[in-house]
């Protein structure tokens, strides 16, 4: 049985052994892995003496302002400061420097800030004695700086304010002056660089730069159409699409033009009547000329008895407005049939006037009123509409009508020679002045605000001539 408990055991008593052997390894290598929490304490001939970290920290506390009154004690390379401070951060400052002092193992800081109002006011007022002297010292310098800018732009603002080379370079006023303060607003940007470039402070160009180009951002939303006016008022001003005392039609509005301003266009209509239209709406708008061409087509419809000898009524047509003297020979004008109607045959009829002489309206209305008087003349009738009316009861209402209509239908007489000459003009068809000379008023009262040019030219070229 001995022998058989000794096998037994001998597992149980290798399993111990192994145990035993490997947990003094486990415990050493446990500790070669264990990192330090600081700086190494060192111990034997190489220890600093509490002495010498004492002396250390007091000769760097008197080289720095503020911290020249605090109390120093070390005890093992432990370091206590004690006293009063001025402000938080000359404690937190001091506990700095002493953390990176050698020997150092702890510190204790018992500093606290001191309450004096006298003596919380010291670092403020040594603040503002410092940046008072401070700026008294770079006070000519200063003087230098502006000089040097204000030299600059006098410089900018003599060479922009002369007629040459301005004129010479556009003959667009509006784009002369918009080039002159382009260039003057150069030579101040030049002056300021060089002034901060004297201070030594370029690298606050960048700040203002870019502060300036955020506010100018945020203007430019805020006045979007006041920006959008003046840059319209600019490209209307270099293309020219029309001239002062042309009657232009915008978008509807009819009238002739005063002036061309940096935001609005500004009309009178015939009544007299003052418009102002600003000019992002009249450079997006469709704009209708009547001036710029001094020959223009007038035009209107007359209608003549169905049962009428159609060539002779649009020869007398034609020959009638070739004998009216404010009507142009070339080009001739025309008649046509318009329009077969329900009792009557509508003619079309044309003719060109020159609008520097003849005013258009009156011109047409004197064209229709010689017209249908040599119609007359000629024995053409001009019919009203005729209605017939259909009763189914009653044998006398056919004849009735019948009769009636025969009485619609018959011509009317003819009048006298005598009575209607077409040759002979009423109405004076001049050129209405009245509207003209109050434009040509408006503009003699404010001389030099106008974009527009009157020099015979726009953005097609020279205008055509009679």
């Amino acid at each position: 049985m001995r022998p058989v408990l000794s096998l037994l055991c001998f597992p149980v008593r290798l399993a111990i052994l192994v145990v035993a052997l490997s947990l003094p390894w486990s415990s050493v290598h446990a500790q070669e892995t264990v990192e330090p929490a600081g700086p190494t304490i060192e111990i034997g001939e190489g220890v600093i003496t509490d002495a010498e970290i004492r002396s250390r920290i007091q000769t760097i506390f008197r080289e720095i302002e503020g911290l020249g009154q605090i109390r120093v004690s070390v005890s093992s390379g432990v370091v206590t400061l004690s006293g009063q401070v001025e402000e938080a951060a000359a404690a937190n400052k001091a506990e700095d420097l002493v953390s990176r002092v050698s020997g150092v193992v702890a510190i204790e800081n018992r500093l606290t800030e001191q309450t004096a109002v006298t003596e919380r006011l010291k670092p403020v007022i040594g603040r503002f004695e410092s940046r008072l002297q401070q700026t008294l010292d770079y006070l000519p310098l200063v003087m230098v700086a502006g000089l040097v800018w204000a030299l600059i732009g006098l410089l900018g603002w003599f060479v922009t304010t002369r007629r040459q080379p301005w004129d010479w370079l556009t003959p667009n006023a509006f784009i002369a002056d918009l080039l002159r303060q382009t260039v003057w607003l150069a030579f101040l940007m030049f002056g300021a660089l060089m002034a901060l470039d004297i201070l030594g402070a370029t690298a606050v160009l960048g700040t203002i730069l870019g502060a300036v180009g955020i506010i100018g951002l945020a203007i430019g939303f805020a006045v979007k159409d006041t920006v959008e006016n003046y840059i319209a008022s600019i490209l209307l001003s270099v293309r020219q699409p029309f001239q002062p005392r042309d009657f232009i039609a915008l978008e509807g509005t009819e009238g002739f033009v005063i002036r061309l301003t940096s935001r609005a266009t500004i009309l009178m209509d015939i009544d007299g009547n003052h418009i102002r239209i600003p000019n992002a709406t009249v450079f997006k708008a469709k704009i209708v000329n009547y001036t710029r061409n001094p020959e223009r087509r007038f035009s209107f419809e007359l209608g003549v008895d169905a049962d009428s000898v159609l060539h002779e009524a649009l020869a007398v047509c034609h020959k009638t407005l070739d004998g009216l003297d404010f009507v142009l020979k070339k080009p001739e004008p025309g008649a046509w049939i318009e329009q077969v109607g329900d009792s009557n045959v509508v003619i079309g009829v044309s003719g060109w006037i020159n609008q520097t002489e003849t005013d258009f309206l009156k011109a047409r209305s004197e064209a229709i009123r010689t017209v249908k008087t040599a119609l007359e003349a000629a024995g053409f009738a001009l019919p009203e509409p005729i209605y017939r009316l259909r009763f189914d009861a009653g044998a006398a209402l056919p004849a009735i009508a019948e009769q009636g209509a025969k009485s619609e239908t018959k011509p009317a007489p003819a009048r006298p020679a005598a009575e209607t000459m077409p040759g002979e003009e009423v109405t004076n068809t001049h050129v209405d002045e009245a509207v003209l000379k109050k434009v040509d008023e408006e503009r003699e009262q404010q001389t030099g605000a106008d974009l527009l040019s009157s020099n015979g030219q726009d953005e097609l070229g020279t205008r055509p001539t009679v």
